[in-house]
């Protein structure tokens, strides 16, 4: 409309300069509202072409480490296996290995030998580059409307990635986590393929995380208790089952233990806020708000681990109460000296600023948080 109007002052100006009318306010009053029209228009393209910049200046100041790593911060990167290797955020694989240590340790029954040695490296494999790979890519597919409003610049957002490149990623890492299950239990002589069906449904279970219309994520509750029981249970029953017996009262321990990676899975939800909101998504940040989610969060963490209880309880709820009542009072007194340092974590970063200080609070505290699952793996052990 306004390049419309002034094509049309334009023309009408011209026609008054040439046949040289004195005919003066009808011929100022429209010029200056063309020139009010016409630097609005500017000062629109102007702000969307710093939009675009600073976008621009933000990938190009990113770093090629965090890139590699999969989280934010990274630089734009045209190498495709470097796009490849981001969509399955390596930052993310640590917690599934360290399960996997944490079952064979549960286990009793893992030897520094060459064959048990090899058997938990392709254990780590499955859990990690594979499965959690294949879990992150579909995420990130699933993601992606999402992903263009909270974090445009990522690889498939932007169109760094094709398609067809995602989807292919997808199948050839579920495939060959599915494999590795297959041979390990091949390996170890089970008569029952107890690997491959944890991976299947652990498989599954991250599909109808992210995937409609199931879609788990969509509620703050199921989505991060799946998200958690996905990165604590299911490796330590994998580790377990490798070397050992998988039993009722170690999946009720580690699903227990879950609760505490739900508190760790709100975490990354306070990145997303904005387009969670916009599409629908009921993160705990978004149902209740920054204020009262991350209280959520700590608590669910700190909570998990803390014994709390009258002294004539038996405290099957939380994990340092279990191992007290489980008559090892040593291991649940180094489980609680691990959580006060994420305390302090928590207070100093995560509680003053979750969006700022998420990554920073995650490398601080958690390192404090997977020693305690090793902690709790060999008093089960012994």
């Amino acid at each position: 409309m306004s390049s419309v109007l002034n094509t049309v002052l334009s023309t009408r100006l011209s026609h008054v300069n040439s046949n040289r009318r004195v005919r003066t306010r009808p011929v100022l009053s429209p010029c200056s509202v063309s020139f009010t029209t016409r630097r609005l228009t500017v000062r629109a393209q102007e702000s969307s072409a710093e939009e675009g910049n600073q976008i621009k200046r933000r990938l190009q100041g990113g770093s090629s480490f965090n890139q590699l790593l999969g989280i934010k911060g990274a630089a734009q990167e045209s190498n495709k296996w470097k796009i490849r290797l981001q969509l399955t955020k390596p930052v993310t694989w640590p917690p599934l290995v360290w399960g996997v240590v944490c079952g064979a340790a549960a286990s009793g029954n893992f030897h520094w030998n060459l064959d048990d040695v090899a058997k938990s490296i392709v254990c780590m494999m499955m859990s990690g580059p594979c499965l959690t790979g294949y879990t992150q890519t579909i995420n990130d597919w699933y993601d992606r409307e999402i992903d263009a409003i909270n974090e445009p610049y990522r690889p498939i957002p932007s169109g760094a990635i094709s398609e067809n490149e995602v989807i292919t990623q997808i199948w050839v890492l579920l495939l060959a986590g599915l494999g590795l299950a297959g041979l390990l239990d091949v390996w170890a002589g089970h008569s029952f393929p107890i690997m491959f069906y944890l991976a299947l449904g652990g498989s599954l279970l991250s599909y109808i995380y992210s995937a409609p219309p199931l879609k788990l994520k969509q509620n703050g509750w199921i989505g991060n208790f799946a998200l958690g029981a996905s990165y604590i249970s299911l490796p330590w029953w994998a580790g377990q089952a490798l070397f050992g017996t998988l039993t009722p009262d170690i999946i009720v321990l580690t699903l227990l233990y879950s609760i505490a990676g739900l508190g760790i899975a709100i975490v990354n939800d306070f990145k997303s806020i904005e387009g969670d909101r916009a599409m629908g998504l009921q993160s705990l940040p978004v149902a209740f708000g920054a204020e009262t989610a991350k209280w959520i969060c700590v608590g669910a963490i700190d909570i998990t681990q803390i014994s709390v209880a009258d002294g004539s309880w038996l405290y099957i709820l939380t994990i340092a109460g279990y191992l007290l009542g489980a008559g090892k009072p040593y291991y649940a007194l180094a489980l609680l000296a691990l959580i006060i340092p994420q305390v302090v974590f928590q207070f100093q970063y995560f509680l003053k600023d979750p969006v700022k200080y998420d990554v920073k609070y995650q490398a601080s505290a958690q390192p404090f948080l997977v020693l305690g699952l090793l902690v709790t793996a060999l008093a089960v052990s012994h």
